[in-house]
C-alpha cells in the first residue's frame, strides 16, 4: 500500500458539496477512507497530507496564475504593495477590488480552505477507536487535526465573514466537520461560526497539553503544538473582539517564546533562525513559494513593490527591519525598491522559504492592542509592549508614552512595519472598519484608490461553483454579489 498517494486525501475536493471519502491508494483501484485508518500510523499520515495542503497554490504558495491568499494577497489588496509595470495583471481583479462570484482566484481560495477542512476530518473520523490504548498518542493526532480545521475555517471567515464580532448575526461560513459525499452544508452566521471556530481550538489546546512526546523537535516549527494552539487562539480573541482573552492567551506565549535578538532576526527570513517563529509551513525545492507574486527573485520581476508611505514609517539608519525587509534591485540600470523579506535562504535568490504563520513579534502586538482597548491602567501595560517591540527592532530608541486612540494608531502602525507582506494587511484594516486610501497607487486609478468600509468588497462572494452545487446555501450569498 502507497501510503504517500493516501496522505492527500481529498485534495481535489471542487467544492463543499463534492468532499467525498473515497482515497486514492493505487492507479488502478480505490477504497473509502474507513477502510484505510487501520493503525495509528495510518492517522501520522493522513495528518501529515492535511499539514502538506497548506502548501497548496491558492493557500499559502503562489503559482503563475493564483497568488497566495492568505500570505501575500493580504497586503496587495490593502496599500502596503503597489502594483507595478512587471506585474502581468493576474490578480488584477482582488487588487482593484472588482471580484464577482466567478473570479477564478476566489474559487481556488475556496476550494484549497475546505481540501484541509476534508483531510483534517478524516484524521478525526474513528480516530478515538485508539483512545483506550493509545490515549496520548490520539490527543497528539486529533489536537493537531482539530487546529488545522479550526485554522483553516478562520482564514475562510476572514475573508468571507461579514465582520468579526463575537456576537455578530451577519453571514459567516459554511463549518463542515463530517466527511460525506452527501453533506451540502449552509453558511452559519458569525456567531456560531466563531463558536465552532472556539470549540476546536480550546479542544485542540487541551488535547495538546497531554500528549506522547514532543510534536516540534530541534529547530522544525513545522507542527501545531499547544504553544502554536495557544498564539493563534490569540490572535483570533483579538480578531473577535475578546481583549481579556487575547491578552492572556499572548502572555501565555510571549513568556515561553522572547523576541528574537538583533543577531537572530534577520535569520528568520532565511531560515536560519527559529527565533520567535510559533509555527512556520515548510516549503522545500519543488514546492512552490510563497511570495514569488510580489517580488519574483530568480526572474528579477518586482510585481508589487513596498509603497513609498510604507518606506517612510521606518528610521531607516536605525530600525533593523528597513534593511532586513527591503532592498534594492536593478533592472536594466534602473534601481527599484523590493520587498526582500522572502528572497531566499542564505545567498540563494528563489523565494524558497518556510512561511513563518505566527511569530512572537505579533504576539507582542495582539497584547499591545489587546490592552490598550481595554484601557484604563492597561494602557500602561500596552506602552510597554508596544516600547519593548520597537526596543528589540530600533537602535537606540526612545520609549514613549500614548494614551487613547493616538495609542491604538501607534499599534496600527506597528502592524504595518512589523508584519507587512506576512498576510495581515487585509485583515487589520478590515476589523478596524478602516477605509483604504492609496496615496501611491502605482498602476491603480479610480475605484482601485479608495474602499471605505461599506463596500462589498470587504465580504467575499461565495464562488459560484458552490452556488450552483449546494442548493442549501444558494440564498446566502454575500451582499452585493
Amino acid at each position: 500500500m502507497k501510503r504517500r498517494n493516501f496522505i492527500l486525501g481529498l485534495a481535489g475536493v471542487f467544492s463543499l458539496s463534492a468532499c467525498n471519502s473515497i482515497i486514492d491508494i493505487e492507479p488502478e483501484f480505490v477504497k473509502d477512507g474507513s477502510q484505510i485508518f487501520t493503525t495509528i500510523e495510518d492517522y501520522e499520515y493522513a495528518l501529515t497530507g492535511a499539514y502538506s495542503l497548506f502548501r497548496e497554490v491558492g493557500y499559502f504558495a503562489s503559482g503563475a496564475q493564483t497568488t497566495s491568499t492568505w500570505a501575500s494577497l493580504p497586503d496587495m489588496m490593502g496599500d502596503n504593495l503597489v502594483r507595478t509595470t512587471e506585474d502581468l495583471a493576474n490578480w488584477q481583479e482582488q487588487v482593484n477590488w472588482v471580484y464577482e462570484s466567478t473570479d477564478s482566484d476566489i474559487n481556488t481560495a475556496w476550494q484549497e480552505a475546505y481540501s484541509v477542512v476534508a483531510q483534517a476530518n478524516l484524521v478525526l473520523r474513528n480516530i478515538d477507536q485508539f483512545s483506550a490504548t493509545n490515549p496520548k498518542a490520539v490527543n497528539r493526532i486529533k489536537g493537531q487535526a482539530l487546529a488545522i480545521r479550526a485554522v483553516a475555517h478562520f482564514d475562510v471567515l476572514r475573508y468571507w465573514g461579514t465582520d468579526y464580532d463575537l456576537n455578530s448575526t451577519g453571514p459567516g461560513i459554511p463549518y463542515v466537520e463530517i466527511v460525506d459525499i452527501n453533506n451540502k452544508p449552509s453558511r452559519l452566521t458569525v456567531a456560531e461560526s466563531w463558536a465552532k471556530i472556539f470549540a476546536d481550538m480550546t479542544q485542540a489546546e487541551t488535547l495538546l497539553g497531554n500528549v506522547d512526546g514532543t510534536i516540534n523537535s530541534g529547530n522544525s516549527r513545522s507542527y501545531l503544538d499547544q504553544k502554536a494552539v495557544r498564539a493563534l487562539l490569540a490572535r483570533m480573541y483579538l480578531y473577535a473582539g475578546q481583549y481579556e482573552e487575547a491578552e492572556a492567551f499572548a502572555s501565555q506565549v510571549i513568556a515561553e517564546e522572547p523576541l528574537a535578538t538583533g543577531a537572530d532576526f534577520e535569520g528568520i527570513w532565511t531560515d536560519a533562525s527559529t527565533a520567535e517563529v510559533l509555527w512556520a509551513v515548510p516549503f522545500n525545492a519543488g514546492e512552490g513559494s510563497p511570495s514569488s507574486g510580489v517580488h519574483n527573485a530568480p526572474s528579477n520581476r518586482n510585481r508589487f513593490r513596498p509603497a513609498d508611505p510604507l518606506l517612510a514609517l521606518y528610521d531607516q539608519n536605525n530600525d533593523i527591519r528597513y534593511g532586513t525587509y527591503f532592498g534594492v534591485r536593478s533592472l536594466s540600470g534602473a534601481p527599484r525598491n523590493i520587498l526582500r523579506k522572502f528572497y531566499g535562504r542564505g545567498n540563494a535568490s528563489d523565494n524558497l522559504v518556510n512561511w513563518k504563520v505566527i511569530r512572537t513579534g505579533e504576539l507582542y502586538l495582539i497584547r499591545a492592542e489587546a490592552r490598550a482597548r481595554q484601557g484604563g491602567a492597561k494602557e500602561a501595560l500596552a506602552n510597554t509592549d508596544l516600547n519593548d517591540l520597537r526596543s528589540a527592532r530600533i537602535a537606540d530608541y526612545a520609549p514613549e508614552t500614548l494614551t487613547g486612540s493616538a495609542l491604538i494608531e501607534a499599534i496600527f502602525t506597528e502592524r504595518k512595519k512589523e508584519l507587512v507582506g506576512e498576510g495581515h494587511q487585509w485583515f487589520d484594516i478590515k476589523r478596524t472598519t478602516r477605509t483604504i486610501e492609496r496615496t501611491d497607487p502605482g498602476l491603480l486609478a479610480g475605484s482601485g484608490v479608495i474602499l471605505t468600509p461599506e463596500h462589498r468588497a470587504w465580504v467575499w462572494p461565495v464562488p459560484q461553483s458552490e452556488i450552483d452545487a449546494n442548493e442549501n446555501i444558494r440564498g446566502q450569498q454575500s451582499a452585493g454579489y
